[in-house]
């Protein structure tokens, strides 16, 4: 039976959802959990931008500007609140002049174009002028609980200022000079959960819309867009006398918020095992669903050629100096070429069948990584309810107790099936120890040295979980089997930790990167690409392999558009055909 896409999990018998249980169809964790194919990873309706534009849409928040005090070149300060029935959240925005030789990406810089709040309610004028002082600081800055996110940008030198006299001149900018950057400013940070002491994520832990992953952030990134819109039109208008001025909606759309990404977001990746499990399963899940569907209809092969043509588009409006990346794309084209050529072959004969998982097994053994990743969601996003339900467990549960009653033997086993894989590992090679990850001093942010050639290996952060765990297996061998783990804890306290991550991660399969994240050819900016993905962003432009930038809520809805029916198709968005 064919399902349309708008009657998935809308009856009892979910035609493909009991399918979930159809562990075959799961990509294993040993083939999924690997840098290189994490480096490939595209944004899915799973995205946690995605995940934040359809709560408030189908929850009707009310989304407001209050008070706009800017002054004629944009400077001043502005308030914007997200309603909620019980709650509401307003992001503080304090605009200040900015030498051009001050603007960087670095996250050292300690002046910005921009700085911003996410206060956790209504501000007071007290509340405002507090952050005021305080904001622009940033990480020198104090802050208090109600201090939800803080964060900073800078305009972009290139668009910024061509938009704005485009717009005093009564002209709409060119959509492909949009295009070549793909925002009007960039955050060079967006700090939550505690960070320089803002308020702790146990304060909105519990709350719905804050409960799943990097929600209170994306808010924060989503209203600074609509501040940039706004503050670009007010400059505008100051030039022309007061004239209103309003740059075309479908250009708004197609511009995002830039972003410099570097090493802080790898670290916690690795630290939080159980969340990256619950990221991958819900998205091989949702794959899971999709390759399982039979009986294909016409409808549904249109809607895959529709965003087979979308996707084609976006690779190659997709900017990037970086060499690599240039030629990944061009390769990616023609794996994209090749879907829409097997689509068009598919008769009716192969849509009574699994059609979606004959496309897959195919890219699986003809298209480079990046191909196959951005088939396994272009598949997703076919159809809206594949995720549906899945997105409930972005988040993490309360740390558990270490159960010690177990045996070495036990132990050891279990370590042994979860952690064989590092059996294929020289941890005594020179380029299996070639890096360390540490903690800068100046900025508290992580770093990746030269383990040969720079100092603080002694300082160095516990992310080799590789070699860490080969070691603990090691200790466990040369203990009595029959020993307690409490006993072996007592006498090899250091192993505490690994002893606690094993234990929770016999439930949470998905938790591990299964690499050595210290030898010579780990790369960073697959790990960072895994998780910006995750948030929804795209258009990756690597500067190393230590830092990206990136474009966020590219092709999104604007904040007072969230009710219309397209609101939530915007994956892997283009350049508008007409302003």
């Amino acid at each position: 039976m064919s399902v349309a896409p708008n009657q998935l999990n809308r009856n009892e018998g979910k035609p493909y959802l009991s399918k979930l249980g159809d562990l075959s169809r799961l990509r294993p964790p040993e083939r999924v959990c690997k840098l290189d194919r994490m480096g490939a990873a595209f944004p899915t309706r799973l995205s946690f931008m995605r995940l934040l534009l359809r709560r408030m849409s189908s929850e009707r928040w009310q989304m407001k500007r209050g008070s706009f005090e800017l002054d004629e070149n944009g400077y001043g300060t502005a308030v914007y609140t997200a309603q909620l029935p019980d709650q509401a959240y307003s992001l503080i925005a304090f605009a200040n002049p900015l030498a051009d030789e001050d603007r960087t990406d670095r996250v050292i810089a300690s002046a910005w174009d921009a700085a911003f709040v996410l206060f956790d309610g209504i501000p007071s004028q007290a509340d405002i002028d507090r952050l005021r002082a305080q904001a622009p600081l940033q990480e020198a800055g104090r802050f208090e609980a109600t201090d939800l996110v803080i964060s900073r940008a800078n305009r972009s030198l290139r668009l910024f200022e061509y938009v704005c006299d485009c717009l005093a001149r009564g002209e709409q900018p060119e959509p492909t000079r949009l295009n070549e950057v793909g925002y009007l400013m960039r955050t060079t940070a967006v700090y939550g959960n505690g960070k320089f002491g803002i308020s702790d994520r146990s304060r909105i832990a519990s709350r719905e819309e804050t409960q799943n992953s990097f929600q209170a952030e994306m808010l924060t990134v989503f209203l600074i867009r609509q501040f940039t819109f706004d503050q670009l039109e007010h400059i505008a208008s100051c030039r022309t006398g007061g004239a209103p001025v309003v740059l075309a909606p479908s250009l708004k759309r197609s511009l995002g918020i830039g972003n410099a990404t570097g090493l802080g977001m790898a670290p916690f990746v690795v630290s939080h095992p159980e969340l990256l499990h619950h990221w991958f399963h819900a998205r091989e899940s949702a794959l899971a669903r999709v390759r399982s569907m039979e009986d294909i209809s016409p409808d549904d092969v249109k809607r895959a050629l529709e965003l087979q043509q979308r996707a084609y588009q976006h690779v190659c409006e997709w900017q990037t100096s970086d060499a690599d990346y240039r030629q990944r794309n061009q390769e990616l084209l023609q794996d994209l070429l090749e879907i829409r050529h097997w689509l068009e072959r598919a008769d009716a004969g192969q849509r009574a069948g699994q059609l979606w998982d004959a496309l897959f097994r195919h890219a699986e053994a003809s298209f480079n990584l990046d191909g196959q990743e951005l088939l396994c969601a272009l598949l997703i996003e076919i159809y809206p309810d594949a995720a549906e339900g899945l997105d409930e467990m972005f988040h993490a549960h309360d740390p558990e107790l270490l159960h010690i009653t177990e045996t070495v033997r036990a132990t050891l086993e279990r370590l042994d099936d979860q952690y064989g894989w590092t059996d294929d590992i020289d941890f005594s090679a020179d380029e299996q120890n070639a890096h360390f990850w540490y903690v800068s001093e100046n900025k508290l942010e992580p770093r990746f040295g030269r383990r040969a050639e720079e100092p603080g290996a002694d300082q160095e952060m516990p992310v080799a979980i590789a070699r860490d765990m080969a070691a603990f297996r090691d200790a466990l061998r040369r203990s009595d089997p029959d020993q307690s783990l409490r006993v072996f804890l007592q006498e090899h306290p250091d192993y505490r930790h690994l002893a606690r991550r094993a234990q929770v991660l016999g439930r949470y399969p998905y938790g591990e990167i299964r690499d050595n994240l210290i030898a010579e050819g780990c790369s960073p900016l697959d790990i960072l690409r895994f998780k910006l993905a995750f948030f929804g962003a795209a258009k990756f432009d690597p500067k190393s392999s230590l830092w990206t930038r990136i474009t966020m809520f590219q092709g999104a809805p604007l904040m007072s558009e969230l009710d219309e029916p397209w609101a939530d198709d915007w994956w892997l968005s283009v350049a508008p055909q007409n302003a």
